[in-house]
């Protein structure tokens, strides 16, 4: 009887030895459905642009800029409500090479700004027919994760800028950007002055 005592107890103790304390699951994010892409052509009697934009995207213009009047009627936003994103648009008509000039520094301005929390960044030159401009892909928890500009250096200035209203944790929030980001590219294909 003590040896079989004896021989359960040194299982029981060699058996405890080896196990770990139970770990909670680790934390999910919940499955993105995406749309199916259609796009339809954006034309407006304020903007000298056209471009395609998704069907699943609503266009908002945009009536007061930090408690005032936008600086041109053509200011709007692209608005992914699925997303809960929105890519702020903003048009400016050329009056001289300095206006250019301040312009693409306040494009370099902005995307500098998100370098202190950037993890990547990457430009892309932009360059169809009289549309040139670039490309800026930010990585990392950052507030903006694309930006770009096109002009055609003598007339006219649009700019554009991805934000998301929700917390930036890139490992989640990728694979929305990079949907919407094909979407961002497709605008900029078929941009056109008009």
């Amino acid at each position: 009887m003590r040896l079989l005592l004896g021989l359960l107890l040194s299982i029981a103790f060699i058996a405890c030895q080896n196990s770990s304390a139970p770990l909670p699951k680790p934390h999910q994010y919940p499955r993105v459905d995406f749309p199916a892409r259609e796009y339809i052509l954006f034309s407006d009697s304020e903007c000298s642009l056209t471009f395609d934009f998704p069907t699943y995207a609503v266009i908002e213009a945009k009536t007061s800029y930090f408690g005032e009047a936008p600086l041109h009627p053509c200011w709007f936003d692209v608005y992914y409500k699925e997303f809960n994103g929105r890519l702020h648009c903003s048009y400016f008509e050329l009056t001289s090479r300095e206006v250019l000039d301040d312009l693409i520094g306040d494009a370099f301005d902005l995307v500098s700004k998100h370098h202190s929390k950037a993890s990547f960044a990457r430009e892309s030159v932009i360059d169809n027919n009289d549309v040139d401009g670039l490309l800026f892909d930010i990585q990392g928890p950052v507030a903006s994760p694309l930006l770009f500009y096109v002009t055609d250096s003598t007339q006219h200035f649009f700019m554009g800028s991805l934000y998301f209203n929700n917390k930036v944790n890139p490992d989640s929030m990728q694979i929305i950007h990079d949907f919407v980001r094909d979407d961002v590219l497709h605008l900029i294909e078929t941009f056109e002055w008009r």
